[in-house]
This record gives C-alpha cells, structure tokens and sequence, in this order.
C-alpha cells in the first residue's frame, strides 16, 4: 500500500471535476495554438462568458450522464460511452444557445475540431485516472471492530461490493469468521499498532456480540482514536453509507433510535421553494404534454387500442386518496382479474405502451397532479389503496412514507425498479426511508439528476 496517497469519495470527485475542467481548458488551448481553431479563443480569454458557459454545460451534462459514479468511472467502457453522451449533448447545446455563446462558426471544419476536443481532451484524462488513481493501492483501507458474527459478514460483503473506494485491511473479533481473511483476535490484537503502521483513518464499529469487558475495553479505545481524528462509523451509518437506503436491521420497534425525519419537513422556506417548482414543473409538464398528445395519440391508435389517458385511485400525504392520471400504457382489460402489481416484461403492458414506459413519457399527465397539490415533483411513489392496507399489514412502518406528498420521481423510483413482492416493496420502503430521512436540496438535485439519466438511458420498465 502506498502511504498517504488514499482518496475519499468526495475528494475523488472533486479530483475528476477539477481536472475535467483543467484537460478541456487544455485542449482547447492546443487546438488554438496548433489547429487554428478560432471558435472559443480560451487563451487571450480564459474568464469570458463562452468559456463559463461552456463549463457549465460539460459539468451539468457530466453529472447527468454518470461521469461521476465512481463505479463508472473504473471502466472503461463506460467512461467512453458517457463521455460520448457529455460530447453530443454539451457540444450541441453550446453551439447552439444563442446569446451566452459565440455565433456559429464561418469555417464548419471548426465545429468537427470543437466536438473532438470535448471528447479527447477528457477522454486522455480518464485513461490516465482509471490506471493510476482508480486503482486499489489508492484506496482507503478500513479497519473492522464488530462482535456479531452475522453483523460482520454483511459488513464485510458491502466492503467488498458495494464500497467505491474502500479496501478492507482486516477485522476485529473474538471469532474467526469461515472463508473470511484478514481476522485479528480481540484478545491478543494492538489495535493501536495496526492503525499507526498502516495509516488507517476509519473504523466500522458494532460492539454488539463482544463480552462486556472487551466492551469496556474498546470503549476506551475508541475516544482516543477519535481524539485522534479517525474516523468512526457505526454498523448502520456504514450500511447507509453505501447502500443509500436505511439498513433493514433498524426497521423495528427501536427505529426511532436510528431514525429521524429530516429538519426540511418543518422548514417554510424549503417547503415554498418545493412549491415554486412543483408549479412551476406542472406548467412546463403540461405544455409538453400539449405538445406530446398528437404523437400519443397516433401511437395509440396503432399499436395500443383504446383509451389515452387512465386515471386510477392512489394514496397520497397523510393516507389521503386522490385520483392519478396517466397516458394509458397496458391493455384496456389489464385488471379484470383485480388489481395487480406492475411486474418486469408485464404481458399486460401493450408494444407503444412499452415505449411510454421506457422513456417515462406515459408519467407526463401526472403534472397536473403535481399543479394541484396532490403529490410533489419529488417523494415516494403514491400506491394504490388496495396494496397500502397489505403493505401496511405486513411491512412495519410502511406508513412512515406517507408523511410527506407522494413525487412523480422519487428516491426509490431512481435507485430501484419496478417491486412485484412483499420483499421488494420492503427494500422499496428502505429507500423511502432513506429520503425522508436525508430530504432536501441536495438528494432533491440527485434525484432529477438520476431521473434524467434514467430517460436518456431507456432504463424506465
């Protein structure tokens, strides 16, 4: 491992941000220089308007295309296809957005030059990250303490694969776990030592399962390596932490000592804001349906007979019904039967209503539902009456996710697909949680963001 050279989440990205941002300048530089390209001149004007503008798109497009999940950045692959996506989309937008950006280039051969600048000046950056600071001696080593035999392995299996840029060094406890490395005997272990030699800087902990004088012991331990400044997570903040939804383990009568509803719930301002832009979202929503109807309609008139629009009765904030409206996307007799789930490759789902699905325009009419004020732009998806009294049975505080308005695009929604079983609408349920719990600007940005890419990718069921 190579001393002090670990990289945390946050500090990766601002890494990529950074020196997207300085390998575009760059190679806009070079085309200037070499390449006669007069289009932007960032070198005799690296702080104008164009050059900001320009900025801005390729980071927003950027965030919108994945060019920050640091899953993604690792492969390949995947940074060649979203940098593709950033190109076209930043590229084109820019050339044409009249008033922030210079007119159209005399010489065409220009606009050739300007695209393959985006993509090439990025596109050598990224080669360069994905084998040198993508790699595994970079990463943040972390050390477990925990004495539940079943808590350490779900602890060492999220390490392992779902952890972004963590590496496990080892585990402390009192048993050796089977076809599990790296254990370190509580009774014999210098904790001490192994966080000085190896430079650890965080520590999972759960102190269930130890015996109560180990306890005592590493209770004492731990506030000094926090007087320290190593970091200490508990077992739930860490599965929070890389799962993004609540951990199933605090989903019981104790919730309330893991759970808290996010201070934005009673905030005015942030609550008038919601409000500004769920009308403002209604009436731009509405007039792309306006525009969306006459294609609708003749997609369905071909190839999904029957009506346009279906309205259906959903639970919404405080347990209250209301009516949501849809562009119809199954079979006129999809329910004959009663109601039923939405399932992967539903039979019911008609060949243009698949379509609607896929890039979501079959949500669009529910606009009118965010102008009224029955659901948000963004909250947990509103499910119907009949599998609300169910869940509720069945699911404990399944009701939580009723306490703010139901979203067109949720948490949820973006993080997990289409759930067609008691458990998944648990794991559903968690992610719920996970919003209500951390609501507000930021995961509200995320979600438009992740909602974005899921149109622009046909992720939709």
């Amino acid at each position: 491992m190579i001393p002090n050279t670990k990289l945390y989440v946050s500090e990766r990205i601002v890494l990529l941000r950074i020196i997207d941002v300085l390998a575009l300048g760059l190679g806009l530089v070079l085309c200037n220089q070499f390449l006669n390209f007069k289009y932007i001149n960032i070198l005799y004007a690296p702080f104008s308007k164009n050059t900001i503008t320009l900025l801005a798109y390729y980071l927003i497009a950027a965030q919108v295309f994945e060019m920050y999940n640091l899953v993604d950045t690792a492969s390949r692959f995947k940074t060649v296809r979203n940098l593709f996506a950033v190109t076209i989309t930043c590229g084109v937008t820019y050339l044409y957005t009249p008033f922030l950006t210079p007119v159209l280039p005399a010489n065409r051969i220009d606009i050739l030059i300007f695209l393959l600048c985006i993509f090439f000046s990025v596109f050598i950056w990224r080669n360069i990250y994905i084998f040198t600071v993508a790699k595994k001696q970079f990463y943040k080593y972390v050390l477990l303490i925990c004495g539940d035999d079943n808590m350490l392995k779900d602890l060492i299996y999220h390490v392992s694969h779902h952890s972004k840029d963590n590496a496990m060094y080892g585990y402390v406890s009192e048993n050796k776990l089977a076809n599990s490395d790296g254990f370190l005997d509580i009774k014999t272990t210098d904790i001490n030592e192994i966080i000085e030699k190896n430079d650890i800087k965080e520590l999972i902990v759960s102190l269930k399962g130890f015996s109560k004088e180990d306890e005592y012991n590493l209770n004492q331990k731990l506030a000094y390596y926090f007087e320290q400044g190593i970091n200490i997570l508990s077992y739930e903040d860490y599965i929070e932490r890389v799962t993004f939804c609540v951990p199933e383990k605090n989903l019981t009568q104790h919730f309330y000592k893991y759970f808290n509803f996010s201070e934005n719930h009673h905030n005015r301002l942030y609550l008038f804001f919601m409000r500004v832009l769920d009308v403002l979202a209604g009436l731009i929503g509405l007039f792309f349906m306006m525009l969306l109807i006459p294609f609708v309609l003749i997609g369905n008139l071909l190839a999904s007979r029957g009506g346009l629009f279906y309205t259906q009765e959903r639970v919404g904030a405080k347990g209250r019904a209301f009516k949501i409206v849809k562009f119809r996307s199954m079979v006129m007799s999809a329910e004959k039967n009663g109601a039923q789930w939405a399932v992967k490759n539903d039979a019911r789902i008609t060949k243009f209503g698949k379509f609607l699905r896929k890039t979501r325009i079959d949500e669009i009419p529910q606009f009118w539902n965010v102008l009224k004020g029955d659901m948000s732009l963004i909250g947990p998806r509103p499910e119907r009456p009949e599998f609300v009294s169910e869940l509720e049975k069945q699911i404990p505080l399944y009701a939580i996710r009723h306490v703010i308005k139901p979203g067109l695009t949720g948490w949820a929604q973006v993080m997990y697909p289409y759930a067609s079983s008691i458990e998944e609408q648990k794991k559903k349920l968690r992610y719920d949680l996970y919003y209500i719990k951390k609501r507000g600007l930021f995961i509200d940005f995320k979600i438009v963001i992740k909602t974005m890419n899921t149109v622009l990718y046909f992720k939709g069921q």
